[in-house]
């Protein structure tokens, strides 16, 4: 059956290894980390895998290499290949099993490092490892297996992967006190497109954001975190999520203008059925994970909601500014 795949020289794990680590780091110099030795070794490795396969692996783009389509095919395959031995391996050695995983900055402050984090967790057997990744990338490593999981805030994926919800947070509206007279003057300047607002655009781009164009005076962050922190200074208001109020002592009100609706950001926990195949304990880390995060969301929306509530009952009405703090 394997006897023709096997009858030359130049097929071995560790070339395909070297493969599959250049198609990790995006370039041969990633890989080898820059040692030059290093790279040499990867270079001989993956030209010795185009002898043996007849076909071009990599091609030069400006001043360093790249995969080629059947570079990457075949780096996908063997990827797979070295996870199940890799699995095997630890099956039989009683191995910890380590997971990583893919999510926001924001979102990992907030749920995955509390959770991965929490009592207990240093002793057990199964490790994870974190990482800042935005939507589009944690796709991308998805298919490649180079995560396990990712949380990602878009509504669907490309096949194969799959994807579950795990909560929701609403968008809320924060503005320093004394940046406009009254309430009709701060929604006057979001219809007029001049508000000074802090937006994380990576995290919930711009289109999502209604009543809240690009002719706004924006400060554009990245993450929630670094929104919530310009909202500090005074000089920017700030859309927040819920679950991610402004700082304790932050001089500021919540801005609920008649006519501005503001969507809520979803959350979903996503993975490659792949890798479910290859590591039969991903499975159970899945279902761990969803339980675990679910709770986590669930716990913040209730307690962002019961704060919403009673602050209704304090100062009922819409369009109003809602403080964070009493007034001196």
């Amino acid at each position: 059956m394997f006897a023709r795949l096997f009858s030359e020289a130049g097929l071995s794990l560790d070339r395909l290894r070297a493969l599959v680590e250049v198609g990790a780091a995006g370039s041969i110099v990633k890989a080898a980390a820059g040692d030059p030795v290093k790279q040499s070794q990867i270079s001989r490795q993956i030209k010795e895998l185009e002898d043996f396969f007849q076909i071009r692996l990599a091609e030069r783009q400006g001043k360093g290499i790249r995969l080629t389509a059947g570079g990457k095919e075949l780096a996908r395959i063997s990827r797979f290949f070295l996870l199940g031995l890799s699995n095997f391996q630890r099956g039989c050695l009683s191995g910890e099993q380590a997971f990583r995983i893919g999510a926001s900055a924001t979102f990992l402050e907030q749920y995955l490092v509390p959770v991965l984090s929490a009592p207990g967790m240093a002793s057990s057997k199964v490790k994870f490892a974190v990482e800042t990744v935005r939507d589009e990338e944690i796709e991308r490593r998805l298919h490649g297996l180079t995560l396990d999981f990712g949380v990602v805030t878009s509504q669907s994926l490309s096949r194969p992967l799959q994807l579950k919800e795990i909560g929701s947070s609403r968008l809320r509206l924060w503005m320093p006190k004394g940046m406009f007279d009254c309430e009709q003057a701060a929604a006057r300047a979001i219809k007029d497109e001049h508000l000074p607002l802090a937006l994380a655009l990576v995290e919930f781009p711009l289109p999502e954001h209604p009543l809240l164009s690009a002719s706004q005076n924006l400060f554009r962050c990245e993450t929630f975190l670094q929104a919530r922190r310009v909202l500090e200074t005074g000089a920017f208001a700030a859309l927040l999520p819920d679950f991610l109020p402004p700082a304790e002592g932050t001089n500021c009100t919540e801005l609920q203008p008649s006519g501005l609706t503001l969507k809520d950001v979803h959350y979903s926990l996503a993975w490659n059925p792949r890798l479910l195949r290859l590591n039969p304990h991903a499975a159970r880390r899945r279902d761990w994970l969803l339980e675990k995060l679910t709770a986590a969301m669930s716990n913040h929306r209730s307690s962002a909601q019961g704060e919403q509530t009673s602050k209704k009952g304090e100062r009922p009405g819409k369009g109003r500014l809602r403080p964070t703090e009493k007034d001196d």
